[in-house]
């Protein structure tokens, strides 16, 4: 392992996509990671915003036979309680968009990362993990559980909420855990999903239906831990028509054709997301719950202004870490604290809560103009806020009509 300019430790998504990003601007990046012998067999959904970059970055194109567009998302409230809330159905044709966005395997995705990295030519990757880094005024060392040791002028953690680099940097973090393991798995069905993901809205948290191609769908099912262990070992004929009867048979007949695992729930956030030659990314940043689609695209954020800060190169590498945590500060604490309130809004059995969930999604579904602010805002933050503008600009004397401000 010799000296190069960055270093990315962690070969996620999130660390195959910051190497792959940073290579692009002509760095030349090690990645730091060591193979891995458990398969993710979760999906992500990538939304409008995500893939945009993605395919700035030459890889979207390549994996995007493998998606599913996610053109509409419905919201069941499937709590049986007392006040339940409509059903909400957010289409994307509402905000002028062929689809919210797209799910694809975590596996397909991380192939077409790999190979997008290896043709830059400027990525090369080390199979060992990051022990320790020291930080200097020039430069970061980090040291290999291979036992090599090298300098580097930048860094970006992408480990992972246990993060090395994190915790070498002396940040610290803001933990919390759930009551809750989200059961994830694939399935074929006997009636099409038509590109909309449905999430049912349960007393232990959402069930969510995310299309894959024709008649398969993924499924990210949260539940009491006990009961996500005893799933590991129901016979799969009963497991079938237990996720049929949960989503009460809107697929038709449930096969699921993947093995089933578990991933307990826990949200964090970093004390600071950057400090000095570290930027963290992904889950080294942030945790949140498999809500809204939100996990991975806030780490494609995280990278995206990465990007634009040494693109323009101010400030300098030397003191460009805390100019990130200053400017991703605000989205992710908006982001994270919106997905636990509305988790927790799930679990909870006090009247008022359920009410003001309740009336928070009919307002949505009657006020068009709000879902429209609401879905913009979800699948490009900031998005709303520029359409705003561009409407009252439209409204000032003189000023020529936007096209694209419509209501």
């Amino acid at each position: 392992m010799s000296d190069t300019t960055i270093a990315v430790a962690g070969s996620g998504l999130a660390g195959l996509t910051a190497a792959l990003a940073m290579a692009r601007l002509g760095h030349a990046v090690t990645v730091l990671a060591p193979e891995t012998g458990r398969q993710d067999r979760r999906t992500t959904a990538m939304l409008a915003g995500s893939v945009a970059f993605l395919d700035e970055l030459g890889v979207w194109n390549e994996v995007a036979p493998l998606a599913a567009p996610l053109s509409t998302m419905r919201i069941i409230d499937a709590t049986n309680r007392l006040i339940r809330a409509p059903q909400v159905d957010f289409r994307s044709s509402e905000i002028d968009l062929p689809a919210f966005g797209y799910n694809i395997a975590n596996s397909a995705m991380t192939t077409g990362l790999r190979k997008a990295c290896a043709a830059t030519g400027n990525v090369s990757f080390v199979n060992a993990s990051a022990t320790g880094a020291s930080f200097h005024g020039d430069c970061v060392t980090i040291a290999c559980d291979n036992g090599e040791v090298a300098d580097f002028g930048f860094v970006v953690g992408a480990d992972g909420r246990n993060s090395v680099l994190r915790q070498a940097a002396g940040i610290g973090v803001r933990e919390w855990n759930y009551p809750q393991t989200a059961i994830v798995c694939d399935f074929a069905h006997t009636i099409d999903h038509h590109n909309t993901s449905t999430e049912f809205h349960t007393p232990t948290g959402p069930f969510t239906v995310v299309p894959l191609g024709n008649l398969k769908s993924s499924l990210v099912w949260v539940e009491k831990p006990e009961f996500a262990q005893a799933i590991l070992s129901t016979p799969v004929e009963a497991l079938n028509r237990m996720i049929e009867q949960r989503m009460q048979s809107i697929l038709g007949k449930v096969t699921i054709t993947s093995p089933v695992q578990t991933w307990p729930l826990s949200g964090m956030t970093a004390r600071h997301f950057g400090k000095g030659r570290l930027a963290l990314v992904g889950e080294a940043a942030h945790v949140v719950p498999p809500i809204g689609a939100q996990g991975f695209n806030l780490g494609i954020r995280d990278i995206e202004l990465l990007v634009e800060l040494m693109r323009s190169d101010n400030p300098p590498m030397a003191v460009l870490g805390d100019q990130f945590h200053r400017r991703r500060s605000a989205d992710i604490a908006m982001r994270t604290a919106s997905i636990d309130v509305f988790n927790r809004s799930l679990l909870s059995d006090f009247l008022p809560v359920q009410l003001v969930r309740s009336l928070g999604l009919y307002t949505i579904g009657a006020l068009s103009p709000l879902r429209r602010m609401i879905m913009r805002e979800g699948v490009t933050p900031g998005l709303s806020l520029d359409h705003a503008r561009r409407r009252f600009r439209n409204r000032l004397p003189g000023s020529q009509p936007d096209t694209n401000a419509a209501t």
